[in-house]
């Protein structure tokens, strides 16, 4: 049962592309895109020649005649003389594991200017030497992050076409509440989805079963396999230290207030020059989204933070689950609570949400006073903030941002909660369930016109 992906739509525009180039398609490991890549092929050409090297590291030769694409070519066809190959691009060349040979993206540049042969790159960036990668095929390569399902994927899993998320988009930009029917069926797939994640083992099991037997152990199981992957991939760092960062997450996103990642609770004697690296490390290979906090409300974003205040987030809800106690997991799948953690999982998934949508995370803490901001996303020449509540309380701290007038970029914001749709003084309310939306309404897809309400004072 192979899960429809929005990977699925960029290839088939790549392969429309005459002039197109290799691909890497970067992310976290076990997200799929072995298995996209595997569905593209068969959909799309004659014949697909798949080199692992993990699986098959003889391969690591192929490059020792040259790093031409036929010297490449003829080297492949030496060690395995079943794959076939046929010209005029009727064949997709794809490396998988290429975090265990980087030195295969010299050849891209040769597989680029032949043009005989389409050519796809994998590999988790888990221990990935993207830097050389790059240093060795720059202007011969896309990249595509690509990561676990979103919501509009799991929906699109459950059977759900595009008419439903539609509605949800129009209800957001015409600010009308979503119909009881639509928003009841709404509220239980996203609790579904935040309980099992965004992996596709997990999900695919889930609809083949319709039930969630097995979702915790195989999310622990995923965990682990990241923890394994820490000792064998990372050089130069303390892998002691990356593994008790990772392990303090939902530690101190469990915590009711000020979520700021604090070094100092990883270990006796921490100190944050001594684990920036192993933060660094864990982001950079898609197992976690970082969140600035910015110095002032205001633009530019990018650039306006205080590099040593943070919060960390998994980048799977699903798995952050997994991590939890266990009784706690069970109160979350069993009674479906996610309030067992206050606010601390809600914000994990809309973090989750803007990162899966191209979004980079800022928050905001006025000091040491209770004003804190959880998210700030740049529209246009405005600011819009975004408050995440674990109910549906008065959001106190974004109202009070909008009223100041020390802050003229932010005019209007958002609450997301356990609510439907509306809007009340300058604050759109929306459902959770919606948070992979937040991309598409402020950026004005599938509008001509931007929404009026955009502006202040209206």
């Amino acid at each position: 049962m192979y899960l429809r992906r929005k990977v699925d739509e960029f290839l088939d525009r790549w392969h429309a592309d005459a002039a197109r180039l290799p691909i890497l398609i970067r992310g976290a490991r076990q997200i799929g895109k072995t298995e996209a890549v595997r569905q593209f092929a068969k959909r799309t050409y004659d014949s697909l020649v798949e080199v692992n090297f993990v699986e098959s590291p003889k391969f690591k030769s192929i490059v020792q005649d040259g790093y031409g694409a036929q010297e490449v070519v003829s080297a492949i066809s030496r060690i395995e003389s079943s794959f076939k190959f046929p010209r005029n691009r009727r064949t997709l060349i794809f490396f998988d594991e290429v975090q265990e040979f980087p030195d295969i993206a010299t050849s891209l540049k040769f597989f680029a200017q032949g043009g005989d042969y389409d050519v796809i790159c994998s590999g988790s960036l888990l221990g990935i030497h993207y830097r050389s990668i790059t240093s060795n095929s720059v202007g011969f390569k896309l990249d595509y992050e690509m990561s676990s399902l979103d919501f509009e994927e799991f929906l699109w899993a459950r059977g759900y076409g595009d008419d439903l998320v539609d509605e949800m988009l129009r209800s957001l930009r015409e600010r009308m509440p979503l119909r009881a029917s639509t928003l009841q069926a709404v509220r239980g797939l996203f609790l579904d989805y935040s309980t099992l994640g965004g992996m596709p083992y997990i999900v695919r099991r889930y609809i083949e079963t319709r039930s969630f037997e097995g979702s915790l152990e195989a999310q622990r199981r995923i965990v682990g396999d990241y923890r394994d992957d820490v000792r064998k991939y990372v050089e130069g760092l303390d892998q002691t230290r990356i593994l008790n960062v990772l392990d303090h997450i939902p530690v101190q996103l469990a915590r009711e207030q000020n979520r700021k990642f604090q070094i100092s609770k990883v270990a006796h004697g921490a100190r944050a020059r001594e684990y920036e690296g192993c933060v660094n490390w864990l982001v950079q290979a898609g197992v976690v989204n970082r969140c600035h906090c910015l110095r002032a409300p205001t633009l530019p974003l990018a650039g306006n933070y205080d590099e040593s205040k943070f919060k960390l987030y998994m980048g799977d809800t699903g798995l952050l689950v997994g991590m939890m106690e266990r009784d706690v997991a069970d109160d979350v799948r069993v009674n479906r609570n996610l309030g067992v953690w206050k606010g601390g999982l809600y914000e994990n998934i809309v973090a989750e949400a803007l990162r899966k949508s191209g979004r980079e995370l800022y928050y905001w803490r006025r000091g040491e006073s209770p004003l804190e901001i959880d998210f700030l996303v740049r529209c246009g020449d405005r600011i819009v903030p975004l408050e995440v509540k674990g109910g549906n309380d008065r959001a106190k701290s974004l109202r009070e941002l909008i009223a100041s007038p020390k802050y003229p970029e932010v005019s209007w914001g958002v609450k997301m909660a356990d609510a439907n749709i509306g809007f009340e003084g300058n604050v759109l309310t929306m459902p959770w369930a919606c948070a992979f939306l937040l991309d598409r309404l402020l950026s004005g897809e599938k509008a001509r016109e931007p929404l009026p309400w955009f502006e202040p004072g209206i």
